[in-house]
């Protein structure tokens, strides 16, 4: 009876080899999955060399958006709905601003009116002009239309506007900085990064901030280091924008026969296959396959066409597997060149050995149950 049951459960074990615990598929698995014909494969499977390392880093940066798009080319030093003005006129006879005449000169008077506030129709009321209307025109422009209402009511007038309060050309920043709220924008302050120095900066690192530019219905976004390093990304921007930073922590993920089966956070800079493995602990020593330490990505479309992969795209990118050999001397200069993205999957399948260690052990735990079973069955039935 032992040796029956005995046998019957390893047929039964070997006949579903598939079903020994493991943890990720086999590298045959993989490579099946990108065997199918052309229409059905799942994705391709790239032999990783140096070569192809450095080909991907020579490809044009990561795309993460732009901001490009929403460059304003709209004034932003005119006058708006809300702001406070400070209207000074300037008579020389000084009969209605104050001032008088002598017999040798014409002493000029003056007089600097208390702050008017812009209505919503765009005008500021001034004595003896009446309602001017000055939104949409400069202090200089405003000053100008100011003084032709004054003419005929006050001699030869002299008018000056300055601008005591900009409340109409704000931004609104929010998110990952250190002083939100609104800014003011200017003549010489009035690009993205001007409003986000203006609001103290961010904390984090810029390879994890996102910027998001608000206009109307419409959104722009890219990374902050795209922002800070490109000029074209550094965009003016316009009255009422709406900007905000976000934290996007970039991560990648360690599945399989490694030291650690988590997911990471990638240090400001550069992260290597390599440096992103002994953030791990490495290879599992005695487990993994070092021939087939494997990296899957959504990769963009433009590296996909310059190392020649056929395989269609997908909303995300083109599905890759970049497969490496860390048993041949070059694998390590290949890791140490490699750039790792954020979201890659870093993943080392079990080796055929340790599959095979494995196996055996569940037979020995299937034996030891047959065992205890007969040994179970013969004090029972004496």
């Amino acid at each position: 009876m032992k040796r029956s049951v005995l046998a019957v459960l390893i047929l039964a074990t070997l006949g579903g080899c598939s079903t020994v615990p493991r943890d990720g598929p086999s590298g045959r698995a993989i490579e099946r999955g990108a065997e199918a014909g052309a229409n059905g494969a799942s994705y391709a499977i790239v032999p990783l060399d140096y070569a192809v390392a450095e080909r991907i880093k020579a490809t044009a940066a990561p795309y993460g958006g732009s901001l490009a798009a929403a460059a304003s080319t709209r004034p932003i030093d005119v006058i708006g709905e809300g702001d406070q003005l400070i209207v000074s006129v300037f008579e020389p006879g000084g009969a209605l601003f104050g001032g008088g005449s002598s017999s040798t000169n014409v002493r000029s008077g003056g007089q600097a009116l208390p702050a008017a506030t812009v209505d919503r129709a765009g005008a500021v009321s001034v004595p003896y002009a009446g309602s001017v209307h000055v939104a949409g025109l400069t202090t200089t422009e405003a000053a100008a239309a100011i003084r032709r209402a004054l003419v005929g009511k006050v001699g030869n007038p002299q008018v000056s506007v300055a601008l005591a309060e900009n409340a109409s050309n704000t931004v609104t920043v929010l998110g990952e900085v250190r002083s939100p709220g609104r800014k003011p924008l200017s003549v010489n302050s009035n690009t993205i990064l001007d409003v986000i120095a203006a609001a103290g900066g961010s904390a984090r690192p810029t390879q994890d901030v996102r910027v998001d530019v608000r206009r109307g219905d419409q959104t722009y976004s890219a990374p902050l280091t795209s922002v800070s390093s490109e000029f074209a990304e550094n965009i003016r921007l316009q009255a009422g924008d709406l900007v905000s930073l976000s934290y996007v922590p970039r991560r990648y993920s360690t599945f399989g026969a490694l030291g650690a089966i988590t997911q990471v956070d990638m240090p400001a800079g550069e992260t290597t296959l390599a440096g992103a493995l002994s953030r791990v602990g490495g290879l599992n020593d005695g487990a993994a396959n070092a021939r087939s330490v494997m990296v899957f990505r959504f990769e963009r479309p433009e590296v996909a066409q310059a190392l020649g992969i056929t395989q269609p795209a997908t909303i995300r990118g083109v599905p890759v597997i970049y497969r490496l050999n860390l048993e041949e001397g070059e694998g390590l200069f290949t890791a140490g060149s490699f750039l790792i993205q954020p979201e890659d999957i870093i993943y080392a399948p079990r080796a055929l050995s340790a599959e095979v260690s494995k196996f055996f052990g569940l037979i020995q735990q299937v034996t030891r149950v047959v065992y205890d079973l007969s040994v179970t069955s013969t004090l029972t039935n004496n």
